[in-house]
């Protein structure tokens, strides 16, 4: 395959990894679950599920940010007082989990998978950081501040903000202006043709890697719906009233283990939550 030429990409790498996935943009802007998003429908237990699943990816990925820092090839990029999203995540996690959150998260193996090249990237090709600090922060801070409102209103939680910390950036006072430095930062970054092509790509697998993630999660839930037997399904219904289409996932007390989120929640509902968490990757790069 041809390797493009220099001059016949966008000028500036922002631009450039913008451009490059368009067609990744356009297929989850054209999916159901982006309409699904925009109604709300997201469960609790579905929520804390994918929370979970991002703190595993932002400790590796913060990780290996602090390995690179004084890296040239990153250090222009790094800004962990605006930007890192662990502290905001383990809190958040401290708030859905309770305090023995740590022994509780699952970790499923599309997210060990992120994890694990996040890691080589850091390790071996640290310069490829850039295309998924830029994938995720960049989404975080386009789409952050109404996934947030949505998820405020569809989980009713408290006005304060408890449990969404991960979309709050307190020490970024305009994401306009913030985003506008960051592409500024990225532009200025001195890099041969050959990593430049490398790091676009590594854009778009940055990008798949969060889809994947969300998809064997929906891949579970169909298994587990299919090895659910109909006298258990008929069970269920009879337990609710007939009225299994308003079943909701029980509350259990915090910091206590919980039973298989996938034996409590209809599978519409978990379909539905899947449809919010990769909206939240969708929508926040869409805006970039």
């Amino acid at each position: 395959m041809e390797r493009p030429q220099p001059d016949s990409m966008p000028q500036d790498l922002s631009e450039a990894l913008k451009d490059a996935t368009k067609e990744v943009h356009t297929q989850a802007e054209n999916a159901e679950f982006m309409r699904n998003f925009q109604k709300g429908q997201v469960t609790r237990e579905g929520f804390k599920l994918v929370m979970a699943s991002l703190f595993h990816v932002y400790k590796a990925l913060e990780e290996e940010i602090e390995r690179n820092k004084e890296n040239p090839v990153y250090t222009p990029l790094y800004f962990p007082e605006e930007l890192h999203r662990t502290p905001a995540l383990e809190q958040d996690l401290t708030f859905w989990y309770g305090p023995r959150w740590q022994e509780l998260v699952p970790y499923t193996q599309a997210t060990r998978h992120y994890v694990q090249r996040l890691q080589e990237v850091g390790r071996r090709e640290p310069e490829l950081l850039v295309a998924h600090a830029y994938t995720r922060y960049l989404g975080d801070l386009s789409g952050g501040q109404v996934l947030k409102k949505i998820a405020q209103k569809a989980l009713d939680l408290p006005s304060s903000g408890e449990g969404l910390a991960f979309f709050t950036f307190p020490s970024i006072a305009s994401a306009t202006k913030f985003k506008q430095l960051y592409r500024s930062r990225m532009n200025s970054l001195e890099m041969t043709p050959a990593v430049r092509q490398k790091v676009i790509e590594e854009a778009k697998t940055a990008f798949l890697l969060n889809i994947q993630l969300f998809e064997e999660l929906q891949e579970l839930l169909s298994r587990k719906a299919e090895d659910q037997s109909p006298s258990q399904t008929a069970g269920l219904r009879q337990r609710a009233g007939g009225r299994a289409q308003d079943l909701t996932p029980m509350e259990t007390p915090r910091g206590k283990p919980q039973p298989s989120v996938f034996s409590r929640a209809p599978l519409i509902r978990w379909v539905l939550t899947l449809s919010f968490l990769v909206a939240t990757v969708a929508m926040g790069l869409y805006a970039m």
